[in-house]
């Protein structure tokens, strides 16, 4: 049998353990990541390629994925193109078989200084998360997690329910500076926990937590928790609920709080206190659902919208020219990142204005 033939016969198989991603919009293509289960290395593939590594089962040759290939795309799959796409695949180890490339070289990191930073700071963190997700699992059972929720809900809308006590309370408690201590002291634990909420959701849906580490912005300091395939995990909601878990942990941290300041009768000392924490710690919980990179809220959005880099590709889209430049992108494409451009600039003049009064209300109050 001659080399062409031999490579025309030839039914390649996809090795065991690869991930691909569901169709992410990048720009003006839409494309999937393509990761190799021992390396951890990742690359993007079009929609065409993935339509035939999805085929590569050990049992279709060219002549058996030339028809499908037609049928989707309504063209011919040349072998040019097919050579093409199993030297890709082979030479990257993601076919049965094939030898593993040697491992990427990791980022280099930028230097520590005292002024930023970043440091692990455990061996294995995927092994630390999934102790802790051993620990807290009986949690996660619905019959747990949806009368959480719904208390959660009832406490947002309670504490929608009364701004000016919240405001009052805040104005109170920056008055006190041993109380004030405590509460930014809270607050830096929620913060903490919040982080490793994203390895325990990372862990309960399958996914792989590559560092928890400590970074740095003088003064202060911050756990991070760093989840490294949750982009390849089947099915949407296990993607948002590993990018609200944290918001949702800061939440239910406020709870206890406020039962005791619902039941405290209106002139306790402890009531408005504790009404500065419930503010300041709803502030800082649900405004990780804000959807601005890089909080949570955008990694929730780009995940609904099945969008890749969703505010750089925006800038890039809103700087091509009109026409010549955006005539790549398809009408879906235009729709989101004009929408989105819109959106970020109402949300950002939003929260400016709402700085501004509650400033002015702390400091006239």
């Amino acid at each position: 049998m001659s080399g062409a033939a031999a490579a025309r016969a030839y039914r390649p198989a996809l090795r065991p353990g690869v991930l691909l991603s569901p169709p992410l919009l990048r720009g003006p293509r839409t494309v999937h990541l393509v990761r190799h289960p021992v390396t951890g290395a990742a690359f993007e593939i079009g929609v065409k390629e993935h339509f035939l590594i999805t085929l590569l089962d050990g049992t279709r040759n060219l002549d058996d994925c030339a028809p499908a290939y037609a049928d989707r795309f309504g063209r011919r799959l040349g072998e040019e193109h097919w050579h093409r796409l199993l030297g890709l695949l082979g030479a990257r180890g993601l076919l049965a078989g094939a030898p593993d490339p040697p491992p990427p070289a990791p980022e280099p990191r930028p230097a520590n200084t005292v002024w930023r930073g970043s440091r692990p700071l455990v061996a294995d963190a995927d092994a630390t998360t999934a102790r802790l997700h051993r620990l807290v699992r009986p949690l996660l059972h619905p019959a747990v997690q949806l009368p959480l929720l719904a208390a959660v809900l009832a406490l947002i809308a309670v504490l929608a329910a009364h701004p000016s006590a919240l405001l009052d309370g805040t104005a109170e408690l920056v008055r006190r500076p041993v109380a004030l201590a405590a509460v930014a002291l809270f607050l830096w634990f929620s913060i903490t926990v919040h982080e490793l909420a994203h390895g325990v959701a990372a862990q309960h849906y399958g996914g792989h937590v590559a560092e928890i580490g400590l970074r740095w912005r003088f003064p202060a300091a911050l756990l991070s928790c760093t989840v490294d395939n949750y982009l390849f995990l089947p099915g949407l909601r296990a993607k948002l609920v590993i990018a609200g878990a944290g918001a949702y942990l800061n939440m239910l941290l406020l709870l206890p709080f406020g039962v005791w300041w619902a039941v405290l009768p209106d002139g306790a000392p402890e009531r408005p206190l504790l009404a500065g924490l419930l503010l300041l710690g709803s502030v800082q919980g649900l405004s990780n659902l804000v959807p601005l990179p890089p909080l949570d809220g955008y990694r929730m959005l780009g995940h609904a919208l099945g969008a890749a880099r969703l505010a750089p590709e925006t800038r890039t889209y809103l700087a091509a020219r009109r026409g010549g430049g955006r005539a790549a992108y398809s009408a879906r494409a235009r729709r989101i990142y004009t929408s989105y451009a819109i959106g970020a600039a109402l949300l950002v003049l939003l929260a400016l204005a709402g700085v501004c009064a509650v400033l002015l209300r702390l400091l006239l109050g």
